[in-house]
């Protein structure tokens, strides 16, 4: 007779490690704080180290653009329980008529091939664990576009194409695909790349929003959807800011 695991079940113990490789500091620290090994994979590995001690995880380097550097980071993991895609980004604000073609690729690059290059390598894992869970984390832009957006929401539409493909390819299949799509999250880089180091006008996308999304609110609801029994798939997850009704409705003081 077949069992579902509980969501108590699924939680790592010491005599039952599970692994989770991320992006992201606050990820990194909700997954340990569930029993995780997080395995944290960033471009910089200075900015991971120090967070990788501080949790007892490891840390590696590692530009998931880089297809031959991903599949040698794969090779180098024992296991592999959950992958959460979280490296990504958003470059200009111009609109189409006046896009830089470098810009859009890097975002596509990124936000896109760097989930396939590192979701196609880790899979033979993540199904080799019996229980595993791929999480892309792609954005309310995938899903409805706005002026000056165009190349951040074409690349998560396609990171949301990707995430539906692939779950109807791994149905029967002991892996679990998520998408969480955050809406309004201010972070201390995302407004400030995007603006290219223009502090005012980064913080001009928050005026007067009293209460944004943070990091840790992404983390909480990635750590819950990774952590539900076995049975239950996390399909789509929005989660914007009380403030922000839709893409374009935004309440502001």
């Amino acid at each position: 007779m077949t069992t579902t695991a509980t969501a108590s079940e699924r939680r790592p113990t010491a005599e039952r490690p599970r692994t989770a490789v991320v992006t992201g500091a606050a990820t990194a620290r909700r997954l340990a704080g569930e029993g995780y090994h997080v395995v944290l994979a960033a471009h910089r590995t200075d900015r991971i180290k120090e967070l990788a001690d501080e949790i007892g995880g490891t840390a590696y380097t590692l530009d998931v653009t880089d297809e031959t550097a991903v599949a040698e980071f794969a090779g180098r993991l024992d296991r592999v329980d959950v992958l959460v895609n979280n490296a990504g980004g958003a470059l200009g604000s111009e609109p189409v008529a006046d896009a830089d073609p470098a810009e859009w690729r890097r975002m596509y690059e990124v936000n896109v091939l760097g989930v396939l290059h590192v979701t196609r390598a880790l899979l033979p894992k993540l199904t080799a664990s019996g229980d595993g869970t791929v999480l892309i984390v792609s954005s309310t832009a995938g899903h409805v576009a706005y002026e000056g957006g165009g190349g951040y929401a074409a690349a998560k539409s396609a990171a949301h194409a990707l995430a539906v493909t692939l779950r109807l390819e791994l149905c029967g299949a002991p892996v679990r695909v998520i998408e969480i799509a955050p809406g309004m999250v201010r972070t201390e880089e995302f407004a400030l790349n995007r603006f290219r180091g223009d502090r005012t006008a980064a913080d001009r996308v928050y005026a007067g929003v009293a209460m944004p999304l943070t990091a840790d609110d992404v983390a909480d609801t990635i750590a819950w959807s990774v952590t539900r029994p076995s049975h239950v798939n996390i399909d789509l997850l929005v989660v914007r800011p009380r403030a922000q009704a839709a893409q374009h409705k935004v309440h502001r003081t």
